[in-house]
């Protein structure tokens, strides 16, 4: 057997055939298919502590209020927040009703890529999903925060 026969699938310069390349490019495009939406759901759900621990923080500043004042009534965790986060806007019902006296509900509502969130907490520390983003379930226990798809809490 002369050394030609054996090299015939061998190309002479050693490169890849297109086909090769095609094939590479296939297998990629597939596995970035499949990663590409678990990544973002995983974002998605980094950041959602973003709300849950500010709303703990507000509650906590709250209760310190009502100790010292025995009102929630212009209490600084009720104060609305819209510049300190970038992916949620902080509410309250600080209220100038009767109610308010002994009720607060703050709310962190989902702005930019957390756009379709909204999280609740009350004076009774109640936690509460009110709203979540196409593709996820809103379906879960009482008190507590959604923190992935499916409603999981």
């Amino acid at each position: 057997m002369s050394a030609c026969s054996k090299s015939s699938t061998r190309r002479a310069d050693g490169g890849f055939t297109l086909i090769e390349i095609m094939i590479a490019i296939a297998i990629v495009a597939i596995l970035a298919s499949l990663a590409l939406p678990s990544y973002r759901d995983y974002v998605i759900r980094g950041n959602i502590p973003e709300a849950t621990s500010r709303l703990l923080t507000k509650q906590v500043q709250m209760e310190q209020w009502f100790q010292d004042n025995r009102t929630y009534i212009g209490g600084p965790g009720c104060t609305t927040d819209t510049a300190s986060s970038n992916l949620f806007d902080f509410r309250c019902n600080d209220g100038s009703d009767a109610v308010a006296l002994t009720t607060y509900i703050i709310t962190a509502v989902g702005k930019g890529s957390m756009n379709g969130f909204k999280f609740t907490i009350d004076q009774t520390g109640a936690k509460t999903t009110r709203a979540v983003p196409s593709g996820w379930s809103q379906h879960s226990p009482n008190n507590c925060w959604i923190t992935k798809k499916g409603g999981i809490c």
